[in-house]
């Protein structure tokens, strides 16, 4: 798969987890190649913690179960573990309060294990409903759902010696987001977030924070470790508060193949003992690229941005490939030469269309790979797509017309109408109008008159008399327009009256003249 590198950068960076279901019409010749033919795939769900699962066409329906289960929300990874070739071993894994739909994921064939609770009660794996859950196995997958959520330490018991994946998740409110970060030194010391893997020869350093239900202050921290998923290596870290409630992590010792983030804390509102790890693998380079976006694309325009590339390891061609998820034309160099302990700087030159909509938001992935493959890094960046703005007039709104009568005595019984005309002359036009103050209707037609302009009425209740119309242009402008309906001093029933009393008087004197 030529993508590996790339897609691999991907999971890392975005912290996600990827699974595969491989199907083959004959099983006799895929269990001969499997670590072959699908070996990519094994890797690839192994280092984002997802699963590679074999099955047969005419199972695959039962296998979509796995796929409801990792769209669940609120899902947390308690235990992964890989061995190649198996150990027979215990795994111990804990489970706290906050947990429940626990599920044991176990990828691997002709697997024997024993699943024990933390008071002692046994499952054997041939038992698909038992004591401790239900076991459902589709190809080589054993997807086991615990009957409930025992508070503990449980162990899956494994006695054989063929490969296998473990893995342990839950639902849980409780769980941690981190970062891998350098710091900077100065006036202003700070840590920032290392884009792709941190260096080697050096402690690694995590920005970490808890999350839960009752928020961090109700979580205690008290382990952190670097851990081997395919290896036994544990490299405990030395934890330092921080402001904001975060928690600075410092692992002198970091294990030199994929590891994971592995914590142990304790919930103070049940004094429930938690468990929780990463899945993405993540391991040190050598190798380090450093790349600044300082401004954002115009469509049309070529958009230039530097990048240079260190390492400390083998010296010779350094292979570079750069991909973006918009497919935007884009130029690099193929390879930079690089000394050990010295460095080389390439640029990326990328090219929107000229129909590129403003505000597109690009993710940009530099890679670089040392000869042979042996080492590699990997730089992700976000980039924005902005029109140039040469439009900073907002719109205009002219009021053309007020009609009705407004009297304060009864508001209710009358309206008003007021007429405007809105226009963004040569601007970039207008995007919306609105009714910012005000609870009346509105309404709008465009006409052509050189200029595109908008003619509208506002029609309100007289208890409503005030009134502003809010008008946005295509590049963020705003043009606005008031008006406040006054209203007359007498009521409507005292100026209609005035004919009235002259109709009677006029039939007074009439009937006194000429009496009946």
């Amino acid at each position: 798969m030529h993508l590996e590198k790339t897609i691999s950068a991907l999971i890392r960076s975005t912290k996600s987890s990827v699974s595969f279901f491989m199907t083959s019409s004959r099983r006799s010749r895929r269990t001969l190649t499997a670590s072959t033919q699908f070996q990519v795939y094994y890797d690839m769900a192994l280092a984002s913690g997802g699963q590679a699962i074999e099955v047969s066409k005419s199972s695959l329906s039962q296998a979509t179960d796995i796929i409801v289960d990792t769209s669940t929300s609120a899902l947390v990874t308690i235990l992964q573990r890989s061995r190649n070739p198996g150990l027979v071993e215990s795994i111990p894994f804990l489970l706290d309060k906050s947990v429940s739909n626990t599920t044991i994921y176990i990828t691997g064939s002709s697997l024997t294990f024993n699943l024990r609770s933390p008071t002692g009660v046994t499952q054997s794996n041939t038992v698909d409903n038992g004591p401790l859950g239900t076991i459902q196995k589709v190809g080589n997958l054993q997807r086991i759902q615990l009957n409930g959520t025992e508070m503990g330490l449980w162990h899956i018991d494994m006695t054989t010696t063929q490969p296998y994946t473990i893995k342990v998740m839950g639902q849980s409110a409780i769980t941690f987001i981190y970062d891998f970060v350098e710091e900077f030194k100065g006036p202003h010391p700070a840590f920032a977030a290392i884009d792709g893997r941190p260096s080697a020869g050096s402690p690694a350093k995590l920005l970490l924070t808890l999350t839960g239900e009752k928020g961090p202050e109700a979580l205690e921290l008290q382990e952190v470790a670097l851990m081997e998923v395919s290896g036994v290596k544990v490299s405990n870290g030395t934890i330092e508060k921080m402001d904001g409630g975060d928690y600075l992590i410092t692992v002198k010792e970091v294990p030199e193949g994929e590891f994971v983030v592995l914590l142990k804390g304790k919930d103070k509102t049940s004094s429930s003992l938690f468990q929780r790890q990463t899945t993405t693998q993540m391991s040190q380079s050598k190798v380090t690229i450093k790349a600044v976006a300082d401004s954002s694309m115009l469509p049309g325009e070529v958009f230039k941005m530097n990048f240079t590339v260190t390492t400390n390891g083998t010296s010779g061609a350094y292979t570079i490939r750069a991909r973006n998820d918009k497919n935007i034309p884009m130029t690099h160099p193929s390879t930079l030469n690089l000394v050990s302990g010295g460095s080389a700087q390439g640029t990326v030159s990328l090219t929107p269309p000229g129909n590129t909509v403003s505000g597109t938001d690009v993710t940009l992935t530099i890679e670089a790979e040392g000869p042979g493959g042996s080492d590699s890094n990997y730089a992700v960046l976000r980039l924005s797509v902005l029109s140039k703005v040469t439009d900073f007039s907002p719109p205009k709104c002219e009021i053309v017309d007020v009609q009705g009568t407004c009297y304060s005595s009864s508001c209710s019984s009358s309206n008003w109408e007021l007429s405007v005309n809105i226009t963004d002359g040569n601007g970039t036009g207008i995007e919306s109008i609105s009714i910012q103050q005000g609870s009346g209707n509105f309404t709008q037609r465009e006409v052509l008159d050189g200029v595109i302009v908008f003619m509208g009425v506002y029609d309100a209740s007289c208890c409503s008399p005030s009134v502003t119309l809010s008008a946005v242009d295509k590049v963020g402008n705003v043009g606005r327009c008031s008006y406040t309906m006054k209203s007359s001093a007498g009521s409507r029933l005292i100026s209609m009256s005035l004919p009235l009393w002259a109709s009677l008087l006029l039939y007074g004197f009439l009937r006194d003249a000429f009496p009946l």
